[in-house]
């Protein structure tokens, strides 16, 4: 069975976070190495929208997070975590206070850098000092070999979709050539 099946099946063809019937698709965790149910929900097209564009957050669309922060679904509990932690209002506080979680889920929930005192988080910046988040495409600045491979990434090559290592920095990853490999910050530049 494909995964969006099951996920249709598991919600009941509707988004997992706030109920929406229209617009759905398969939405995937970021910053989570494991993959699969656990990783994966069915959500609304306006719900994907915001989880990847702080930008774009509207505090009362995740009113709803009320209800599925409830989930019996690790996916969904991570979520609704990290939008609990992105949104930063009173009503947020509370229902963080009252959110119980795995210790484990706790841990993917928090691979995202959400929910962390600003000044313990990493930030990942290109050549130029622009802050680079989940999702933002760059432009390699220069030639690169990749290790472990006779492959020459060339300067100009645009990196889409982007990934934050967590634990450094000075490390993104994204696809280059089909190949997804590890890119040190100061050879990229934002586009």
């Amino acid at each position: 069975m494909s995964l969006e099946r099951e996920l249709k099946q598991r919600s009941g063809s509707k988004c997992e976070l706030s109920g929406s019937e229209e617009n759905l698709s398969v939405y995937i965790i970021p910053d989570v190495k494991e993959n699969g149910l656990k990783t994966a929900l069915y959500a609304s097209k306006t719900c994907i929208e915001q989880m990847n564009n702080a930008d774009l957050i509207d505090p009362n669309h995740w009113r709803c997070l009320n209800d599925s922060m409830w989930s019996e679904h690790d996916a969904v509990k991570i979520m609704a975590w990290r939008m609990l932690n992105r949104i930063k209002a009173d009503w947020t506080q509370d229902l963080l206070g009252m959110m119980y979680m795995e210790d484990d889920v706790l841990e993917l929930a928090k691979a995202s850098g959400d929910g962390e005192d600003d000044e313990n988080k990493l930030v990942h910046r290109d050549v130029n000092g622009v802050v680079l988040e989940h999702g933002d495409s760059v432009v390699l600045i220069k030639d690169l070999k990749v290790k472990g491979s006779s492959m020459v990434a060339k300067q100009g090559t645009a990196v889409r979709n982007i990934r934050l290592d967590h634990e450094n920095a000075e490390y993104i990853e994204g696809k280059v050539d089909g190949q997804l490999i590890v890119i040190i910050t100061q050879y990229v530049k934002k586009t």
